[in-house]
């Protein structure tokens, strides 16, 4: 398997080059040069764990990892996680929950994040070649990254945050890592202030080779890729159903795109369904087919206060049948005005997408009712996929609902829907009084880069 740019101008890479380049040098996305059909493999792949089964779905996306070491990465990578399932399901009367936070740092981030950051290391050692990793994050990816990183001795990592406008303690995840190879840059900003100059950063080609920069963020094909197989997991647990429903909580595109790429391999889901918060840029294009920035919306969903979504770029590549040219136009049109519409007339739209967005009233009444009716607590992400679930899903079909996040990630939002509820977890309360280390530091991408110049390996 090869891969290739959104944008046209990188073609012949391997697996592994793709995720040492992370964003393409052409400021697009890697893509898969075809995506494998495995609908003829369901059914001799039931009863695999989650890691026989990763391993059977990634190695279809590569050629260049010998598949010993990548049994060994995967072995590794989900050794840390607290329940045998990986990603566990819990079922109710109206729908199902797939547990994605029984990773390290307690968010979906650990299942992907934990793999890349092992499969960095290794790669490296092959090359015997150091990595400056840079990223950006509305909360979880950098906790996560970090984790995956960590003392590592080839890597530093370099995370860009929104300074205040992740919940405490996501940032407290972060900041309270004193390694050596690990530095958070809080901006004084918003996400995609964060995410913009990271992008920006990588289009310096001259820089980003002379520091060996690489991403951690979901723009790297690897993160996509192992998250492909929660998909196939769920979906066995769930006994295998003709078709199902699936809710993802979405703010970078880079989860429901997961799930998009798994039902284009012949998984049977029927609908995914795009939830978003009151930055409900995703759900109005797949209504409307306009593509329009806004002001970004701080909520009690801080993970998916976003409007530019990364990911977005690879849907769009398929969406336009892998026409780069009309991607670079799309694109160039929505930097240039910030708006673009695009008419809807293709199957894959159709029939893949429901969309529609929660406001913090709805989320907060969503995590009151999931507690009062079933006893279970929800964060607030989560809760905004199950409230639009609950307008959007009309088949009789099963549901599955992605949650993210352990609810006591998010203190206030937690407290504000049950104020009589302790939400804790003994991983968050161990952070209670660690000593600190962040950068803060304004949206300034020559500050920036003066500060990765000055600490980079």
């Amino acid at each position: 398997m090869q891969y290739h740019s959104t944008r046209g101008e990188v073609s012949g890479l391997s697996f592994i080059d793709a995720v040492m380049m992370g964003l393409a040098s052409d400021g697009g996305l890697l893509v898969p040069q075809s995506i494998p059909d495995v609908q003829a493999e369901l059914g001799r792949w039931k009863g695999l764990s989650y890691e026989g089964l990763a391993f059977e779905i990634m190695r279809r996306f590569l050629s260049d990892l010998p598949e010993e070491d990548l049994k060994h990465l995967i072995e590794k990578s989900y050794a840390s996680f607290d329940d045998p399932l990986i990603a566990p399901i819990r079922s109710f009367d109206k729908f199902h929950v797939l547990e994605l936070f029984h990773g390290p740092t307690l968010a979906f981030k650990d299942v992907a994040l934990q793999f890349l950051g092992n499969l960095f290391e290794h790669v490296l050692e092959q090359r015997d070649a150091q990595l400056n990793i840079l990223g950006a994050t509305s909360g979880d990816t950098g906790s996560a990254a970090i984790a995956g990183v960590k003392g590592k001795a080839r890597i530093k990592i370099f995370v860009l945050y929104p300074e205040g406008k992740t919940s405490p303690l996501q940032e407290r995840q972060m900041i309270t890592v004193l390694e050596d190879n690990v530095h958070n840059i809080a901006l004084r900003g918003s996400f995609d202030d964060c995410q913009s100059l990271m992008k920006s950063v990588f289009s310096d080609l001259e820089f980003r080779t002379q520091h060996s920069l690489g991403a951690v963020n979901s723009v790297n094909w690897a993160r996509i890729l192992a998250q492909i197989v929660y998909y196939f997991h769920a979906w066995y647990q769930l006994d295998c159903p003709d078709r199902f429903n699936v809710s993802v909580p979405t703010g970078n595109f880079g989860n429901i795109f997961a799930g998009y790429l798994a039902r284009e391999m012949g998984l049977p889901i029927n609908h995914l369904i795009l939830a978003t918060n009151s930055n409900d840029i995703l759900a109005r294009f797949f209504n409307t087919g306009e593509y329009s920035r806004g002001q970004v919306n701080f909520t009690e969903s801080p993970a998916m206060d976003i409007q530019v979504a990364s990911n977005f770029e690879r849907y769009l590549f398929y969406e336009l049948n892998q026409s780069s040219g009309k991607v670079v136009e799309f694109m160039e049109q929505f930097q240039s005005t910030g708006t673009v519409s695009l008419g809807f007339n293709t199957r894959r739209q159709n029939e893949a997408f429901l969309a529609g967005a929660a406001d913090d009233e709805q989320t907060i009444e969503t995590i009151k009712r999931c507690h009062a009716d079933y006893g279970y607590l929800v964060d607030p992400h989560t809760a905004v996929g199950i409230e639009v679930a609950s307008k959007l899903h009309r088949e009789d079909l099963p549901l599955l609902c992605l949650s993210t996040a352990y609810p006591a990630k998010f203190q206030h939002a937690m407290h504000r829907a049950l104020p009589e509820i302790p939400v804790e977890h003994p991983t968050l309360n161990a952070l209670k009084g660690l000593p600190e280390r962040k950068q803060v530091m304004d949206v300034d991408e020559a500050a920036v880069k003066a500060y990765l110049a000055g600490h980079a390996l």
